[in-house]
């Protein structure tokens, strides 16, 4: 099939629409000023089934800020894997999950883990939030590859299904502009919205999430999805807290190398502990390079790596955090393309420092970047 060219372009094969759903009401805190200023882009304004526009990048900006006392969780799965092998001489699909492998090696297709015929992909991630904990606020975030051995209509990018543990499909809508950039022989989008309400009433459990918008087959530059739900909360019981969510959407690569996000107006103490996550697409493993690191105010850059994540390939198909692997089921060690991980960044701290500034850099095969968030202790 010929390549589509720009953000008008539609695409044959279309995903089943559960239209008779009830909608998750959508009540999403707007972006600051800063966020609403993003490129210009070259084709046409595409519009979205949930009525958002769509750009090929958003500047990150700030979704989310609050002090109290609390944290940040966050549930994560991909939405789409292996079959087989394009090559013999490559690993198989078995392996790959479970090892080195690179999607575009591969057939890919969708995972589905719900026993509802009328989806097509669906994935579980288990969200774990202190007992005794308020929920202040939860988004949903969504994205993938509309182009591999099929062409998804970008017209669906802003609609994905989810469910509570034990509850029914809710349809929920993208709430804000929907990132989509048809370039370099993919069609990537990173879609979001406000599921506050939500995920209040139902608390921790096991969340499944449904018809992303993401291509299945095989193309030179691969095909990847997933989802990514991030949660903040308010605990008496744990330590004053500095929570942060920024959103965007910024192709790095041999165009743009390098990514910086600051985080200012941070009160940080003696001994302070810290963590920080990101959502990215299409970082492929064993592409060497991209790399991620925080510096606080003027002290030196620290490299965010762990057992996982080596620091020179950080951006390596891994659903990880500082205790490990989180509770998803399937749960690849390889997702084949989507990066949802949290690092612990308590040595970048320092004390009296009011600012961190994270940094991306792309290395030899570049990514999308789509989310960042962080939480630190903190003083009055």
């Amino acid at each position: 099939m010929p390549r589509p060219t720009g953000l008008t372009a539609r695409g044959v094969l279309g995903a089943v629409l559960l239209l008779a759903l009830p909608a998750v009401t959508l009540s999403a805190q707007p972006h600051s000023a800063a966020a609403s200023q993003t490129s210009p882009v070259s084709a046409p304004m595409a519009v979205d089934v949930s009525g958002q526009p769509e750009s090929e990048r958003i500047p990150f900006a700030q979704r989310y800020q609050a002090v109290h006392h609390g944290g940040i969780v966050r549930a994560a799965n991909s939405s789409i894997t292996c079959t087989s092998p394009t090559s013999t001489s490559g690993p198989s699909c078995t392996s790959a999950r479970s090892g080195d492998g690179v999607n575009s090696d591969f057939e890919m297709y969708y995972i589905d883990q719900d026993d509802d015929p009328n989806t097509y992909n669906s994935s579980r991630a288990r969200l774990a939030i202190p007992g005794n904990s308020t929920v202040t606020y939860a988004r949903l975030y969504w994205g993938g590859n509309l182009l591999a051995g099929e062409q998804k209509p970008p017209e669906d990018n802003g609609r994905v299904l989810i469910a509570e543990q034990g509850g029914q499909y809710q349809q929920v809508l993208a709430d804000t502009r929907i990132a989509h950039r048809d370039a370099d022989g993919a069609d990537a989008f990173q879609a979001s919205a406000d599921i506050t309400p939500l995920v209040r009433r139902a608390g921790s459990g096991l969340y499944t999430v449904a018809q992303i918008n993401v291509a299945m087959g095989n193309s030179t530059v691969g095909t990847w999805g997933g989802w990514t739900l991030v949660v903040a909360y308010e605990n008496s019981t744990e330590p004053l807290r500095h929570l942060s969510l920024w959103d965007g959407f910024e192709a790095l690569g041999t165009d743009r190398e390098s990514q910086e996000i600051s985080l200012s107006g941070l009160r940080v103490p003696a001994g302070a502990k810290g963590r920080a996550g990101f959502v990215s697409y299409d970082g492929d493993r064993g592409e060497k390079g991209d790399a991620v690191s925080v510096r606080a105010d003027g002290a030196t850059a620290f490299g965010l790596t762990d057992t996982a994540n080596p620091a020179t390939d950080v951006m390596n198909s891994t659903i990880t955090g500082p205790e490990g692997a989180i509770s998803r089921q399937p749960a690849h060690a390889n997702t084949l393309g989507y990066d949802s991980d949290v690092f612990d960044i308590g040595p970048a701290l320092t004390a009296g420092g009011t600012r961190l500034t994270f940094r991306f850099d792309a290395g030899t095969g570049g990514y999308g970047l789509g989310v960042l968030f962080a939480q630190t202790d903190t003083r009055r």
